[in-house]
């Protein structure tokens, strides 16, 4: 093989790569249509009002899309994905910690719990946040160990 195929070969490998791991990463997350936080602007939660964002300011951070309510943070979000991204790929986190399950959200009932982004279902008189602040601690512990089965790797 000449080292031409070879380098070829190794770029055609690393591209597939980086398609499966952002297919596999679309797979487990919380996507209406394609879009995270059913379309809600991420920064907009750690300003303290969660605001739908605009098709006119997205960005697809590996694999998903999210959408912006200003330019000025998408670029804040560009910046720092990593603080911006929900937890648990956007899914409940009361469900995650309580049986390991992906539950659907409310995107307006949330809580930031050391700098990240927690969301939580709350339809039909139960909002799942008033249980998980009963027991934040274990159940926030139990989230982590069980996403680890979805998180794409």
């Amino acid at each position: 093989m000449t080292r031409i195929s070879l380098l070829a070969l190794l770029l055609l490998v690393s591209v597939s790569t980086v398609a499966q791991q952002e297919s596999g990463r679309q797979q487990q997350y919380n996507l209406k249509k394609g879009i995270a936080l059913q379309g809600y602007d991420p920064v907009s939660y750690f300003l303290n009002k969660p605001e739908e964002g605009k098709e006119t300011y997205s960005f697809t951070q590996r694999g998903v899309t999210y959408w912006f309510a200003s330019a000025s943070r998408r670029e804040e979000f560009k910046r720092n994905p990593d603080k911006y991204e929900p937890a648990y790929g956007g899914w409940c986190a009361y469900a995650m910690g309580e049986s390991g399950e992906k539950v659907k959200v409310d995107p307006e009932t949330y809580k930031i719990v050391d700098g990240k982004l927690y969301l939580f279902y709350n339809f039909w008189g139960n909002n799942t946040l008033e249980t998980w602040n009963k027991n934040e601690a274990n159940l926030k512990r139990n989230a982590e160990l069980h996403w680890k089965k979805f998180e794409p790797r």
